[in-house]
């Protein structure tokens, strides 16, 4: 009984890292789009919509059973609860990542980021990439001393989204509303993914 247990809880930390990986591919191609403008990577971040949902449904399905079928272990137990909610917050990296690419396509062929702040965009996809490749690390390997990385470049990421929202808040740059608006959004989404990560 307990090596099905097993098992199953086995499968479900392998659907961890499947969505995490994911999640991943979805912000490269997301990422992709909106610095070089790249229909095609903002396409294929969307289509992975379907991949996305059914990970999750599958990783629902599976805590439900780990939860009702069988008797967890304490351990086993804030296993299965932490588990539920790193898939949410995967969920949600995901779909914020398909607002980034839906960011770009809609303004495509148009260039999403301006050339002065690029680099910022830039940093921030870095930040965030490093951040998901930590993630897969932890959840392939638990490891504490990993996730204290994962603290100082949200960190980071936090601090280029404020210098972000200042130089777009101050009048004296006459910069478009409109343009200021859509990049405060694509800039709250690159800020948001570190959060859950």
């Amino acid at each position: 009984m307990r090596a099905a247990y097993r098992e199953h809880l086995d499968n479900f930390s392998h659907d961890l890292i499947v969505m995490c990986d994911t999640v991943r591919d979805i912000m490269d191609k997301a990422s992709l789009a909106l610095l070089q403008g790249a229909l095609d990577s903002a396409e294929e971040a969307l289509t992975m919509t379907e991949e996305l949902d059914e990970i999750r449904a599958r990783c629902s399905e599976r805590a439900v059973k780990l939860l009702a079928l069988e008797n967890p272990m304490a351990q086993d137990l804030r296993q299965v609860v932490s588990s539920i909610y790193i898939v949410e917050d995967l969920y949600r990296m995901g779909r914020l990542s398909q607002h980034i690419a839906d960011s770009a396509r809609r303004r495509h062929p148009d260039a999403v980021v301006p050339a002065n702040y690029i680099g910022y965009f830039e940093e921030m996809y870095r930040l965030t990439e490093e951040m998901g490749s930590v993630l897969h690390d932890i959840l392939v390997t638990p490891d504490a001393d990993l996730s204290v990385n994962l603290r100082a470049d949200d960190d980071a990421v936090d601090d280029i989204n404020s210098h972000i929202l200042r130089i777009l808040t101050s009048q004296w740059l006459n910069v478009d509303p409109q343009f200021a608006r859509l990049l405060r959004l694509d800039t709250a989404h690159y800020s948001v993914l570190s959060v859950y990560k």
